[in-house]
């Protein structure tokens, strides 16, 4: 197998290739870019026209998606899969990846978008690169352009496997978007409706692209992921790198849940509780009336959407972070 098939070996123990650009038999060009980062280029005569951005690893425990991009990238390299689309593979926070932690210093997934100019560190160093490694891959406007950020998440899920499809100006999320994901075995989609500092929300409102942040389970240690199962997203992501992805039906939109954002939970001070069991599961339900959480001055979260649910709730953020969010039920016509 080709060297840089190693990419996630490399990248766990800090080396750089000796050969930057290795090919296979068939023609398949593979570069290194940047520490965890390598650009796939299909044989000359083969390119189908997709720009194809695949991320993981942006928190460093979440290991399962960072093993099936190595699985997928293992097989490229061995010329089991003959690539018709362009790939960009991103391991994003090496560093953390390293340590088995989330992050290092701070969460790079809230310094996108230009944040990362307001602060200093690694990860803010880091997400600069990814934007730039990212804003270099999609330069052609003719091209179709998707990104996948790959994440697990912090707790367990009452949807295991859900997507946040983030929000721009002037822009509509797409129906057929969403249909592929549930064809990937995406049960949810999240509908932002304001603009975000993850990186998927760069990747749409920045560069045009099509960008999801895939949670596809709880987070695990390395080679203790048997519980998440990935197949139905792998075979997809195989199609897609191969470029005989199975027709998208756009009614299968109807077999997935959709939910909009309602509020975010803003942590002020030290003084903030909130009033949830600390191994609650993301999607739990809250009835109206419900005093979810609490804050300096007489700050009060008090439930008031009908079929709200909670995802993402951690009172241990900083200060000025978001603390968790409500979502309710969404309908099928938001989407284009």
């Amino acid at each position: 197998m080709l060297a840089l098939g190693k990419l996630l070996e490399l990248t766990l123990t800090g080396h750089e290739p000796a050969s930057k650009i290795q090919l296979t038999p068939q023609g398949t060009r593979l570069r290194w870019l940047a520490e965890g980062a390598l650009e796939i280029t299909p044989a000359c005569g083969r390119d189908n026209g997709m720009d194809l951005l695949l991320s993981a690893g942006i928190h460093g425990n979440e290991t399962a998606p960072i093993e099936l991009l190595d699985r997928l990238l293992r097989r490229i390299a061995r010329n089991e899969l003959q690539p018709r689309a362009r790939v960009l593979l991103l391991f994003g926070n090496p560093a953390a990846m390293r340590r088995g932690e989330r992050f290092v210093e701070q969460d790079i997934n809230r310094l996108f978008s230009g944040r990362h100019e307001l602060s200093s560190g690694g990860e803010a160093m880091r997400a600069c690169e990814l934007e730039h490694l990212a804003s270099s891959f999609f330069v052609d406007p003719g091209r179709e352009r998707l990104h996948y950020d790959l994440h697990t998440a912090i707790r367990a899920s009452r949807i295991e496997q859900f997507a946040l499809y983030p929000w721009a100006e002037g822009r509509r999320q797409s129906r057929r978007e969403c249909a592929r994901l549930q064809a990937a075995g995406i049960d949810a989609v999240l509908l932002q409706s304001k603009p975000s500092t993850t990186f998927s929300a760069y990747t749409y409102a920045e560069l045009g692209a099509e960008a999801f942040t895939l949670e596809l389970g709880k987070a695990r240690p390395f080679g203790h992921n048997e519980l998440v199962n990935l197949d139905r997203l792998e075979l997809r992501l195989q199609a897609l790198i191969e470029g005989n992805e199975p027709p998208v039906e756009e009614r299968a939109v109807e077999r997935l849940k959709l939910f909009a954002f309602s509020r975010e939970l803003i942590k002020h001070s030290d003084a903030f509780v909130l009033h949830l069991p600390a191994d609650v599961e993301n999607f739990t339900e809250l009835e109206p009336g419900y005093l979810l959480a609490e804050d300096l001055a007489n700050s009060r979260w008090v439930v008031e959407e009908q079929g709200a649910r909670i995802i993402f709730p951690n009172p241990k953020v900083h200060n000025g972070q978001r603390a968790g969010i409500l979502i309710v039920p969404a309908e099928a016509s938001l989407l284009d």
